[in-house]
């Protein structure tokens, strides 16, 4: 029944991102405006939805509690040295957030918290592609199967483009740390290549314009068994933090994903 509903939320989840929004139409900031932040922009007009304001390296300051009153939510993808603040000053103003930026996820907690005390809106995931989050719930389905059996090793490999900041990705970080959750023998992970039985070793590559290539490998000396996924642009990501902000727009507490996957 878990799994039905969980199929039932997909495809009202592809639904969603192909129909323009109707009940409600959102002001909405961007933060940061790269090739996400330009895509996104893209996706909200499409559905829509205005965007009153765009926070960029060079206006930084700009990100004020005057200019957030004036938005329902903030889309935030910037960099893993710029995000904590972003988010930070977001919730202290009272402006709902949305963030999909890695690779500094060890403050997270303490953001949460905030958004906790403040009692304001905040959600996060690691990847906002429907096929990339299909893939979480494989992976942990297949780690915990693999669980009761011997003679498996576990890899995950991430290719990126070269522009990408953090390594390993918040998506290949996820991925295993949901094999950790679920395969006792596992202990944690590593950025290279490893024998050892206790960690999960991840390699990193940064080629080209690459969105973003994910794969979880278990080879034994009989067999390989992989489970890959492949973005081919970023308007699938982008899509995907636009549909988690009209649903984050006017609730308050923390959300992720499974939370999105599970309510539509």
């Amino acid at each position: 029944m878990q799994n039905y509903s969980y199929l039932c939320g997909i495809i009202n989840w592809l639904t969603l991102c192909v129909s323009v929004t109707q009940n409600t139409t959102m002001k909405a900031a961007i933060i940061g405006y790269g090739k996400m932040g330009r895509e996104i922009e893209k996706i909200l007009i499409q559905r829509g939805h205005s965007v009153e304001l765009i926070i960029d390296i060079n206006n930084a300051a700009d990100l004020t509690a005057e200019n957030l009153a004036k938005v329902d939510v903030a889309i935030e993808f910037t960099t893993p040295s710029t995000a904590y603040d972003n988010i930070r000053k977001c919730l202290e103003c009272g402006a709902a957030v949305v963030s999909g930026t890695t690779g500094w996820t060890d403050r997270l907690p303490e953001l949460q918290d905030l958004c906790k005390q403040k009692g304001g809106a905040m959600f996060y995931a690691s990847n906002y592609s429907l096929g990339v989050n299909l893939m979480f719930r494989l992976n942990r389905e297949l780690a915990r199967m693999m669980s009761a059996i011997s003679g498996y090793k576990v890899s995950i490999e991430e290719t990126h483009h070269t522009e990408k900041k953090d390594s390993p990705s918040g998506t290949a970080v996820t991925l295993a740390d949901d094999i950790i959750e679920r395969i006792n023998t596992k202990k944690g992970w590593i950025n290279e290549p490893t024998d050892n039985p206790e960690l999960i070793g991840i390699e990193s590559f940064r080629v080209g314009m690459t969105p973003g290539d994910h794969s979880v490998t278990y080879s034994s000396d009989d067999d390989v068994l992989e489970i890959r996924h492949s973005i081919k642009n970023r308007r699938t990501l982008a899509q995907g933090a636009v549909v988690a902000a009209e649903f984050l727009c006017g609730k308050k507490g923390i959300f992720t994903m499974e939370d999105l996957l599970s309510a539509i």
